[in-house]
């Protein structure tokens, strides 16, 4: 009769409070949208196509580059810190989806019990005693606080796998970034110590053309001064190639070491960089989404503390078998079922203020997801721009190259008829291998460009 009360009764508070539930204490989630299309400076982008989307090996077609990514992702040490950080989350979001079902517990214990004088004690003592029991708790869902919790998991472990996604794309950035920039320095150490061998030339025509009177002596030493000038860059050069070598076995997972690496000159750009629209952002770049991901775990968490206010149904039943001989001997069965209603009177405000920092923690994710997006956009332009300006310079940089080359030979020529001084000499040559090495940074800035901007459109990582 008493189990007919009690279950009519846990009926009855069950069926008030779900009806209380229509009240909708928590509200439902729903994503932020990028409808600004002018995200990209000077862009009106209206084609859905995007280099993004492309796997990395079509966009680093060297193959020594490509073995160098490679091994990069499966080797690099913050990478895989951050993929254990995404299974850490997964095994939490694991737990979490069993919140929703009862806790049990089973129990079970023996007692041996004796007097050594049981005459003089008067008391009587039961020599043993035995039990088995189980325990169920269960916290009806009636707010929806668990599933709360539950999605506020699924969010976490969400942007856990973003956070590495990121980690990803940023490894091959720097890989191919840095791969480009020690091609680079190469070719500037050759064309410097060409033109060192150039420059001891020039120094031995002056010597010659003060024999026979057609320059002084200052020239002599201002041809070596130039001479030397250009030699003394090569140890910088040497020191920047084997820190550069250095940085990418480190981001490899490896000791220092020699790279191999092609030649710059053999590198040939992408040419037609689709950018997509800026909406496309929220599905590619993973930092985007992992900051779209933790706002939507701190929104699931101000679901939860909404939940507070409210009262909690738990509901508990538990079940045995006691025996004062042995536990396959005759014995008891227990059994007990109960219900309880908790709801908050007064607790010091623990619940508003709980409330108003779940609050104001949604706020700061949705001003962090915010900041994301504008951050993608300026890396976007930024990019475009570096590989648009890399591009304006190539024709005119030629130009200059081919004139400089002219004038070189020109005054060397006049010089020898006394029809120019040594001065005019040394300018061009000077002018030559700045404009050379230029040329090599236009280059470098044109493929670093390719980098940054599949890097920002959030490629790499598929």
């Amino acid at each position: 009769m008493r189990f007919r009360v009690s279950l009519h009764i846990i009926l009855l508070s069950g069926g008030i409070a779900l009806l209380l539930s229509a009240c909708h204490i928590i509200k439902p989630y729903q994503s932020p949208v990028i409808a600004d299309n002018h995200l990209y400076r000077d862009i009106a982008a209206t084609d859905t196509n995007t280099i993004a989307t492309l796997h990395w090996k079509e966009i680093f077609t060297d193959t020594l580059l490509q073995q160098l990514v490679a091994e990069g992702i499966r080797n690099n040490l913050d990478l895989q810190v951050a993929w254990s950080r995404m299974r850490q989350a997964t095994a939490s979001y694991s737990q979490s989806r069993q919140a929703l079902y009862p806790a049990v517990n089973a129990d079970a214990g023996a007692t041996i019990a004796g007097a050594s004088n049981q005459q003089r004690t008067g008391r009587s003592v039961i020599p043993q005693q035995y039990s088995a029991q189980l325990t169920a708790t269960w916290e009806a869902d009636i707010w929806g606080k668990l599933r709360s919790s539950r999605r506020a998991g699924l969010a976490a472990m969400l942007q856990a796998t973003a956070n590495a996604q990121a980690v990803q794309t940023g490894l091959i950035a720097d890989i191919a970034n840095n791969y480009y920039n020690l091609m680079a320095l190469d070719q500037q150490l050759a064309i410097t110590q060409k033109t060192v061998v150039n420059w001891q030339a020039t120094v031995e025509v002056m010597k010659e053309l003060k024999k026979a009177d057609v320059v002084t002596g200052a020239a002599v030493v201002q041809s070596e001064a130039s001479r030397y000038a250009a030699e003394v860059t090569i140890p910088d050069l040497k020191q920047s190639i084997r820190e550069t070598e250095n940085t990418i076995n480190l981001l490899l997972g490896r000791v220092s070491g020699p790279v191999a690496r092609g030649s710059i000159d053999q590198q040939e750009p992408v040419m037609l960089l689709k950018t997509g629209v800026p909406a496309q952002l929220l599905a590619n770049r993973p930092d985007v989404r992992a900051a779209e991901y933790n706002l939507r775990y701190y929104f699931e968490q101000t679901n939860v503390a909404r939940t507070y206010f409210y009262p909690a149904l738990t509901i508990s039943a538990s079940g045995g078998y006691t025996s004062y001989f042995s536990l396959t001997g005759p014995g008891s069965w227990l059994s007990n079922l109960a219900a309880g209603l908790a709801q908050p009177v007064f607790n010091q405000g623990v619940n508003k203020t709980r409330l108003k920092i779940a609050q104001e923690q949604q706020q700061q994710a949705a001003l962090g997801f915010r900041t994301a997006v504008l951050t993608a956009g300026q890396e976007v332009s930024n990019a475009l721009y570096s590989y648009q300006t890399a591009q304006e310079k190539a024709n005119s940089r030629r130009l200059q190259l081919q004139n400089l080359q002219l004038s070189v030979e020109y005054t060397q020529e006049l010089v020898r008829y006394g029809f120019a001084n040594y001065t005019e000499v040394l300018n061009a040559q000077q002018s030559l291998l700045s404009a050379q090495l230029n040329k090599i940074n236009d280059h470098l800035q044109q493929l670093q460009a390719i980098v940054f901007l599949y890097r920002a459109l959030g490629g790499g990582w598929q």
